[in-house]
């Protein structure tokens, strides 16, 4: 019993903003919980309104994944890797031809990446792992002419996000 409360006590959890995520007009927020020494559970999510080869992206896309720290630090901090799955829904407009679609999309991956802790307040993490989803476009109006780019088939996720430990 005494394990248990001592393990609860010094649970670390870490808020993260990736930064990397504006440049294509998105907010990413994660939110990190020790699990053991060696482990964590990371929740990310996102809302985006991006433009990529004349279609709109508006919509959002949960992350949860689990990290397996590899370094002798304690978590969450030191090297790490973390299989993910990924949800994503999205309203799409096409800007050419006015056409208007719901695109919902499911994956998953695989990032290595490395986290500091600074001043035991301040994170800085980052990875780069390949990605892959597959989703499904319903047309609401118009053609089915929508190009869904990154946001369906194989990809790259990377990020460099700064945080605090909480």
């Amino acid at each position: 019993a005494m394990f248990l409360i001592h393990e609860s006590a010094t649970a670390q959890g870490v808020l993260k903003i990736n930064i990397l995520s504006p440049i294509v007009k998105t907010i990413n927020v994660q939110y990190e919980q020790a699990a053991s020494a060696t482990s964590s559970f990371q929740l990310g999510f996102f809302y985006t309104g991006v433009s990529n080869s004349g279609t709109t992206f508006k919509g959002f896309g949960v992350t949860p994944e689990y990290r397996f720290y590899l370094s002798d630090t304690e978590a969450p901090q030191g090297v790490y890797v973390a299989p993910f799955v990924r949800y994503m829904s999205f309203k799409l407009e096409d800007e050419d031809s006015s056409s208007k679609a719901h695109f919902n999309a499911f994956g998953g991956g695989l990032i290595l990446g490395k986290q500091w802790i600074f001043k035991e307040k301040v994170a800085l993490d980052l990875f780069i792992g390949p990605s892959y989803s597959s989703g499904n476009v319903k047309v609401t109006s118009g053609t089915d002419d929508f190009d869904t780019g990154a946001f369906d088939g194989f990809g790259l996720r990377t990020g460099i996000c700064f945080g605090v430990k909480i």
